[in-house]
């Protein structure tokens, strides 16, 4: 299973919120530089970089940061916040992004959401389903779909996903534990699928389970934020796995 430190972006410094509320946000670092190197010298491979600006305005706010941290480290970047066009991607991707999420437009514009599945292909694009009550949350989360996440998933799979990043809104931030009831029933309904988990993680047993789940992914945050878990425990836990 792969570890996967995160960044969330709110005016080039790295914040954290809870649950998606912007006005929960705590800032940790004005320069997200410093914490990609953080966790690059731990031996860390991959890192989550969310543009919450991004998110909230529908298009891409902190692609300076993104440049800066993927022409200054080897940190193998997924992308995501903001990006709802053909120009977004390709901003992104000439940025340095090795790939990107996408959540709210794979439900607003699945034609776009396919049209770049065929063009950048699958291993390009992480299918982003974000669940709030059992249904797939858009726009920053401050909105619900129609769609139960597995109609949702059940659907975007036939136009070729391969992975999906997932988060329990409701455990977001809030250092309890991660949804393990629902990686397990997607786990389920979805063998094939590599599946990345994010929300709750608090402790390093979290990971440990999920590992034991079947996980392809974890994302971890706050809990590296508030120094629940250390980045050196990180990177020997994510050089262990993929070694």
């Amino acid at each position: 299973m792969y570890i996967i430190p995160a960044i969330d972006l709110i005016d080039g410094k790295c914040v954290r919120l809870t649950k998606g509320d912007y006005s929960s946000k705590k800032e940790y670092n004005s320069d997200p530089l410093e914490v990609a190197k953080i966790f690059e010298d731990a031996g860390l491979t991959k890192l989550h970089l969310v543009d919450l600006d991004g998110a909230k305005e529908r298009t891409v706010v902190n692609l300076n940061i993104l440049e800066m941290i993927a022409t200054r480290t080897k940190l193998e970047i997924d992308f995501g916040g903001g990006v709802q066009s053909d120009r977004d991607i390709e901003r992104v991707f000439n940025a340095g992004a090795n790939q990107i999420t996408a959540g709210s437009v794979a439900v607003l514009n699945p034609e776009i959401f396919e049209n770049w599945m065929e063009t950048w292909g699958p291993e390009k694009i992480i299918l982003g389903a974000d669940v709030k009550s059992d249904k797939i949350a858009i726009g920053a989360w401050e909105n619900e779909s129609s769609y139960t996440w597995r109609d949702f998933i059940k659907e975007k799979l036939k136009v070729g996903i391969k992975y999906m990043v997932s988060t329990d809104i409701e455990k977001d931030g809030m250092l309890e534990g991660p949804s393990f009831t629902l990686y397990k029933q997607m786990r389920e309904a979805f063998p094939a699928l590599n599946i990345i988990a994010s929300g709750g993680i608090s402790v390093l047993q979290d990971l440990i389970k999920l590992e034991e789940n079947g996980l392809y992914g974890a994302i971890v945050g706050k809990a590296y934020y508030e120094n629940r878990i250390s980045v050196e425990d990180l990177g020997l836990m994510n050089n262990r796995n993929v070694s």
